[in-house]
């Protein structure tokens, strides 16, 4: 069978330099490898390992392809191993965003869930996870990308030497994350042979230990948990080489989200949640210098796969990562606020499918129904329900007719234990003003409150 065609396009990616962020002295510029044909850094381990693993005896024909992963590495091998014919199992963790979970299970991966709030040697733990598939399912290996040395080697034998030709041999240093910690061992491995004068810089998530490790040389026992996607672990794994770290950021989440938005507003470019970390601590490191250097850092995958994370004001501010001016009344609990313009709404004569149609491209139970911008009824999932039956004609109803219009509104300044009345009845509550119309709180924008005053 010939090589696809698509492996081709795996590497040589571009190189642009940052000119609308402020990086102090310094020329920044950013390795654009979300224009890998899977979207991220993770295609070049993904072939690198699959065919090492061919060479070698370990993947034989009609074999399955078994990994831990928070997504990338997935797609990377995913992409490879379909298109080679093989069977592709994946362990991710379940904070993985919905798109990169969409995008595995379209490319034929079989995808199982678990927990990413638990550590190594937790049965749940996704690592361990998919070493016990490996160990249980005959013709199975595992890429163990941890582990592996092809995973560096690919880095070592490819994107290195594209980053020095790229900046015509004048490079200072590299700005880094650690997942697998791939990147780093291979760029290292590279530059200690080509250009041993390049420093590299280590960008962290908050709550992962490898900052502390890099300073003091231990390893906490506990780390803590951050949103962001791909980078930052609770372990050294094997195939880190930090010894040529000069110096590590530790960056939170809040800082990361906002970089990634800032660098599309600012340079139009769509990265995801990792690439927000790298180059928050590119920044910094940009900014503290006082002479001239150049800097490399990475666009690690494509933004497009955390559209309902990153991008998204609600999810944003469910997080806590985008917050309002608090009003210290029931308006603070609306996850979304009708004068923000983030309500979903029907009017009143919009069919029953259209309000169906929006309830689920939103992932809403229940919508306001609104005319002329005010509040006349609610529509919710039982309301349809009971209209349609098995009846499909009836969805060419209309909303007026089916919404429920006795509403019980809150003023913004009623009491928590007002608003827990109205849930514990059952009933969404509807913060309301005579006519001014603020939003829906629902059992779930409580809870996310609760969450965010207890953190």
């Amino acid at each position: 069978m010939p090589t696809p065609a698509l492996f081709q396009l795996i590497g040589n990616t571009p190189l642009v330099q940052v000119t609308r962020l402020d990086t102090g002295p310094c020329q920044l510029f950013l390795k654009l490898e979300s224009q890998n044909p899977g979207g991220s850094i993770k295609d070049r381990i993904g072939l690198s390992i699959i065919e090492a693993a061919e060479a070698d005896g370990r993947l034989k024909p009609g074999g399955t392809i078994i990994e831990a992963t928070a997504g990338n590495t997935g797609l990377g091998l995913a992409l490879v191993g379909r298109l080679k014919g093989y069977r592709v199992l994946l362990v991710v963790p379940d904070k993985m965003s919905t798109e990169k979970v969409l995008h595995l299970k379209a490319l034929g991966a079989e995808v199982r869930t678990t927990r990413s709030d638990v550590g190594k040697g937790h049965p749940e733990y996704y690592q361990d996870y998919a070493a016990r598939l490996a160990r249980e399912l005959p013709g199975s290996f595992l890429a163990d990308q941890f582990n592996n040395p092809a995973n560096p080697l690919a880095h070592e034998t490819t994107t290195g030497p594209e980053i020095w030709e790229q900046m015509d041999h004048e490079l200072d240093a590299i700005v880094v994350g650690v997942g697998s910690s791939g990147t780093l061992t291979g760029l290292s491995n590279y530059f200690r042979k080509a250009a041993p004068h390049v420093a590299f810089v280590l960008a962290d998530p908050k709550g992962s230990i490898l900052t502390e490790y890099v300073n003091t040389g231990h390893v906490s026992d506990t780390s803590g948990s951050w949103a962001v996607e791909g980078i930052g672990e609770d372990f050294i794994p094997s195939i880190a080489d930090l010894s040529g770290v000069r110096k590590a950021y530790t960056i939170t989440d809040q800082e990361s989200f906002d970089s990634a938005r800032s660098l599309l507003r600012a340079e139009g470019i769509l990265g995801g949640s990792s690439t927000g970390t790298l180059l928050a601590a590119a920044l910094k490191y940009c900014r503290e210098q006082t002479t001239p250097r150049r800097v490399v850092t990475f666009v690690c995958d494509t933004g497009t796969r955390y559209l309902s994370k990153v991008y998204n004001d609600g999810w944003m501010h469910d997080q806590g990562l985008l917050r309002r001016a608090p009003l210290h009344d029931l308006r603070d609990l609306i996850g979304r606020r009708y004068d923000e313009g983030d309500v979903v709404s029907v009017a009143p004569a919009d069919t029953l499918l259209i309000a169906f149609n929006r309830m689920r491209s939103a992932d809403l139970a229940q919508l306001p129904v609104l005319e002329n911008g005010k509040l006349v009824g609610i529509i919710d999932e039982s309301d349809l329900l009971l209209k349609v039956d098995n009846h499909a004609e009836q969805f060419s109803g209309l909303v007026g007719a089916t919404m429920t219009s006795r509403l019980e509104t809150l003023p913004p300044g009623a009491s928590v234990q007002a608003l827990r009345s109205t849930l514990d009845r059952g009933l969404t509550a509807v913060v309301a003003d005579g006519d001014a119309f603020y939003g829906l709180i629902t059992r779930f924008d409580l809870l996310n409150h609760l969450r965010r005053t207890l953190s």
